[in-house]
This record gives structure tokens, C-alpha cells and sequence, in this order.
């Protein structure tokens, strides 16, 4: 286990401004590049905790994007922090254990997986503050309320769907063969939610061009859809990779953590394949296989974990569920960055006209996998 977490990857730029459901996470801070100004915040009798899962901080995904929102509160509100790795689900419950005896004023625990030791936790100890990126778990199972989390539980989740979709939207726009592909770690909702609104987005595509771009690896079905069956291996990301590039896949979004960086290896090794990366904006997290990323489908965790910390700090916690959206830029898709040229003017503009739509109500993506507000 390890305390503090010194990440070199830049945060994401996109702002949250304002919350579907409870209070909307502050706009992210641009990084300043002066490391006296991270050293500004007088200290407070205050700290903040995570448990990742089993990806670990240095995921350049969502473990490590909710880490940095820490890092942040670190230096901008003067708060400490205990981050703690977890190496295999096992070791949840005990990490959790661990960070209620370090007397934290708020425990972020990240990821589906842990909704079980989070609920456990909490309902042990009514008095410790907790949150959940990527869950709305269920509570007390004596009570009639059952389905809603702990009142000492803040659920932070994203419709990923809708940012998905735009993607799906850009690689059916930009593939040179025809086909596309995406694949899973496990087949865990807040996975499947980016595969079925890339697919989507790509059925948007065929239905307004008249196309047929095909959509390997999600069959609308995780059970007879493909999937790596972990979060760590990169070798079976690669692997993988390469067979639906031997398929013909020229555009492939790996929801696997770091297993995803096998794709961009096998990405690298083969001509002409792009990959859009997930959760994090990968130009800058991955940046050795930046060229090869054509855009990123966003979860802004940092500026969720911020805020939330910043409420816990004054005296505000409010364990209301938080949805990230389109709206709300809790999600997004990331700059076009060595590809800004290469993307059409028209299909940029057909992917604003989508988001605006999105965010109108006049375009609902359906994705069965999306959270519902509480």
C-alpha cells in the first residue's frame, strides 16, 4: 500500500459545471506547470482517502483520473491524503478497513466491483463519509429501502453512453475499411456502457450515410460479446487487437484500463489502425502512443472527487447521486489533437449537431446499461 500518489500525466481539461442529480463538481484546474503553486493551500486537519481496484493509480484511466482529483485538493484546499492500492478484489474490504482506522474524513472507493465492501463499510460505520466512482450500489437489504445506497454513500456515476456515441459517430466516419471494433476487461456495466453507445453511434452513422460499417466484438449481448477478462493483462489486450485487425478493423476502443495499452502496441505494429482510449483523454496520460489515438471518450472523475472532497471538507456532504452527461460535461470526447486535420470539417460539425441533440432531449442513445437518476 502506498500513501500519496505523484502522477506525471496532465489532468483533463473539460470543466464540470453542473450536476444532473446533486451538486455539480467545479471546472478542473489548468495545470500551471509551477510546482509552487501546488504548495499553496495552508494544511488542514483534514484527509481524504481512496481504494482503487484492481487496475491500481497508474491505470492512465479512471483509477488514476480520480486520484488526481485528490492531488488537487492536496494543493488547492490544503487537505492530506492516504491513496491505497488494491491488487485483486480480495484485498478491497481489508483497504477499506485499513483507511476507516486512519480516521479519513471521506473514503472514494473506485470502480463497480467494490459497490459490495463499499456498502459493508458503510453500513458498519454510519458516521464515516464514503463514495463511489462508477456504482449506485444497493443499501441495507433489512431495510424496505433497499435500493437505494447508505445515506453515508455518494454514488459518482457517468452516462458514458452519450460520449460513447459520438465516438462510435467518428470511427464509422473515419474508418478506411469498414469495420471497427471494441472490446471489454469484464463485462461490468460501467464496461459495456461504452461499447453499446459506440455501437449505437456507428448505427447512427450507417442509418443517416446509407453505409454498412460493421462493429466487431459487441454483439448488443455481453454474453456473446468480447472481453479480456481482466483489467491488468496487456498481452491479452494486444492479442485480441490484433485478431480483429487481421478482421479488418482499422478503429478499435479498448474499456479495459491498461489492458488497452495493448492495443495501442499492436495499434503501433500494424498500418493505419487508430484507437479511441476511454476515461482519461490518452494523447496526454498515454503520450508515447499519441499518434495513434484518434480521440478519447471522457469521464471527468477528477473534478467529481474534488468537489465531493471540497463538500465533505466544509461540512456539506450531500450523498445525493451525482450522473455525469453530455450536458453537464461530466463526459465528452476529447481533442482530435494529431488527427484535427485529418477529421473532416463536415463530420466534426454532424458530431456537434449530435451533442447538442443529446443534450436537447431530441437524440436518447437507449443504452439499458446508462444509470438512472435517483
Amino acid at each position: 500500500m502506498r500513501e500519496t500518489l505523484r502522477s506525471a500525466a496532465l489532468a483533463g481539461a473539460a470543466a464540470l459545471v453542473l450536476a444532473a442529480c446533486g451538486t455539480a463538481p467545479e471546472e478542473e484546474a489548468e495545470p500551471t506547470g509551477d510546482a509552487t503553486a501546488t504548495e499553496a493551500a495552508e494544511q488542514v486537519d483534514f484527509k481524504a482517502c481512496m481504494v482503487s481496484d484492481e487496475g491500481g493509480f497508474d491505470d492512465q484511466s479512471f483509477n488514476q483520473s480520480g486520484a488526481e482529483g485528490l492531488e488537487r485538493a492536496e494543493a488547492e484546499l490544503g487537505v492530506q491524503t492516504n491513496l491505497v492500492e488494491s491488487n485483486d478484489a480480495a484485498e478491497y474490504g481489508p483497504n477499506i478497513a485499513a483507511l476507516i482506522q486512519d480516521e479519513c474524513g471521506i473514503i472514494f472507493t473506485v470502480g463497480f466491483a467494490m459497490g459490495s465492501a463499499t456498502v459493508e463499510a458503510a453500513l458498519a460505520n454510519p458516521d464515516q463519509f464514503f463514495a463511489i466512482v462508477d456504482d449506485t450500489p444497493d443499501g441495507d437489504p433489512t431495510t424496505e429501502d433497499f435500493e437505494a445506497p447508505p445515506p453515508n454513500v455518494k454514488p459518482l456515476v457517468y452516462d458514458t453512453a452519450q460520449a460513447a456515441y459520438l465516438a462510435g459517430y467518428l470511427a464509422a466516419g473515419m474508418t478506411e475499411t469498414g469495420t471497427v471494433a471494441t472490446f471489454g476487461g469484464r463485462p461490468f456495466p460501467t464496461v459495456t456502457i461504452f461499447m453499446d453507445g459506440f455501437a449505437k453511434g456507428v448505427e447512427k452513422y450507417n442509418a443517416e450515410k446509407g453505409t454498412s460499417v460493421q462493429v466487431l466484438g459487441w454483439t448488443g449481448n455481453a454474453d456473446t460479446s468480447s472481453f479480456t477478462g481482466d483489467f491488468t493483462d496487456e498481452n491479452k489486450g494486444k492479442q485480441l487487437t490484433q485478431n480483429f485487425i487481421q478482421q479488418g478493423a482499422d478503429i478499435i476502443l479498448p474499456v479495459a484500463g491498461p489492458v488497452g495499452k495493448g492495443t495501442l502496441a499492436a495499434a503501433s505494429e500494424a498500418d493505419g489502425v487508430k484507437v479511441i482510449w476511454v476515461d482519461s483523454d490518452g494523447f496526454l496520460t498515454v503520450p508515447e502512443f499519441g499518434q495513434y489515438i484518434l480521440t478519447s471518450v471522457l469521464k471527468q472523475i477528477g473534478g467529481a472527487t474534488f468537489t465531493t472532497t471540497e463538500e465533505t471538507l466544509a461540512e456539506e456532504f450531500d450523498p445525493a447521486q451525482y450522473i455525469g452527461t453530455l450536458e453537464n460535461e461530466g463526459v465528452g470526447i476529447a481533442p482530435f489533437h494529431e488527427f484535427e486535420d485529418a477529421v473532416p470539417d463536415e463530420l466534426k460539425d454532424e458530431i456537434d449537431e449530435l451533442r447538442q441533440q443529446i443534450i436537447d432531449g431530441e437524440i436518447e442513445i437507449g443504452s439499458e446499461f446508462s444509470p438512472q437518476p435517483s
